[in-house]
């Protein structure tokens, strides 16, 4: 009996209209935009503007995106994971919001934190239950509104990261399509390095708190850096390895936009050319879970049903990964 796959068989995406260029840095701290661009390559990157506005409106933007795409109605998904380090709330699950505004009344979903990995966790995640022939339909979702944990007097941190998002729709696929392979990998001593201080059960929320700026982003550059370069890049080369992969085979890398030094080198490690990697870090920043997504919701057109696709991620934790994809579609 032929192997059920999980296919990826439609792509959303979302990001907000307002741009936060490197101009408009300069004037709130420290900071030129040459030291932007030779540091992280980013020229600009989206921020979510509008009171009571959550990672969960552009999530919806995105699925809504996809399912017109698609041709299907909200009713038809059966489940929604949704990886976000930025939830509309502590509780419940953004998943069951996104599910409510999008009229998914039929879907069971939750979060899934990791970090900037948590799109590939929760593809992996969602592979499982189509698979196993559980769901038919399953979206999985990679947003965040990282400028609502941003301290924008850091230039350490709020000079990378910005808000964003996509969506991806799994069905099952019996002609080798799909998502074939995962290497999946945690260090939790990395905590230490890149994490938030404060607002959890170890450190709640308090006057104190706030006053010192423990909701933010806290990051050690370097040495985040040392740790993203070596194993993002190797656990690239793993997979392709494990799967008799070779740089003129692969026709995408599909890295996540944290660094541009990151994702070239990752590229080198796999040998692949420029022109086989996906690259908007310029554009958008590090959208933390959104990267991967919106990618392949820009690059969408340029894949072709067969195409061999890595995905590869490195997060905050630390969460470290990568994907192998057998595209399934061609797009009209």
């Amino acid at each position: 009996m032929q192997k059920i796959h999980a296919a990826i068989t439609a792509v959303g995406g979302f990001v907000p209209d307002y741009r936060l260029t490197n101009a408009e840095l300069v004037t709130m701290m420290d900071t030129t935009d040459e030291w932007i661009q030779t540091r992280t390559g980013i020229k600009e990157r989206r921020i979510l503007k509008g009171e009571g506005k959550g990672s969960s409106d552009m999530a919806v933007e995105a699925v809504k995106n996809l399912l017109e795409k698609k041709g299907i109605s909200p009713k038809e998904i059966e489940m929604v994971i949704c990886a976000t380090t930025t939830p509309d709330m502590q509780f419940p699950a953004t998943a069951n919001v996104i599910c409510d505004k999008a009229g998914m009344t039929n879907a069971w979903g939750y979060d899934l934190s990791a970090a900037c990995s948590g799109f590939l966790f929760a593809l992996t995640v969602g592979t499982q239950f189509i698979e196993t022939g559980r769901h038919k339909k399953v979206i999985v979702i990679g947003v965040d509104k990282m400028s609502s944990i941003m301290d924008y007097e850091d230039r350490k941190t709020s000079i990378i990261f910005g808000d964003g998002g996509g969506a991806v729709l799994l069905e099952p696929d019996n002609d080798g399509y799909g998502i074939i392979d995962s290497i999946l990998r945690t260090d939790g001593s990395g905590r230490v390095y890149l994490h938030q201080k404060a607002g959890g059960s170890v450190k709640p929320a308090s006057l104190e708190t706030v006053m010192n700026k423990e909701h933010y982003v806290y990051q050690e550059g370097q040495a985040v850096f040392k740790f993203a370069v070596k194993n993002m890049a190797d656990v690239a080369a793993e997979i392709m390895e494990r799967n008799q992969l070779t740089a003129e085979t692969v026709a995408w890398l599909v890295p996540h936009q944290a660094n541009k030094r990151i994702i070239t080198a990752t590229a080198d490690r796999m040998n692949l050319p420029p022109e086989k990697v996906m690259v908007n870090i310029e554009r958008y920043g590090n959208t933390t879970n959104g990267t991967l997504p919106l990618c392949l919701w820009e690059w969408e057109k340029r894949l072709h049903k067969g195409d061999n696709i890595i995905l590869a991620a490195f997060g905050g934790g630390f969460t470290w990964g990568a994907t192998y994809i057998r595209w399934a579609y061609d797009t009209v």
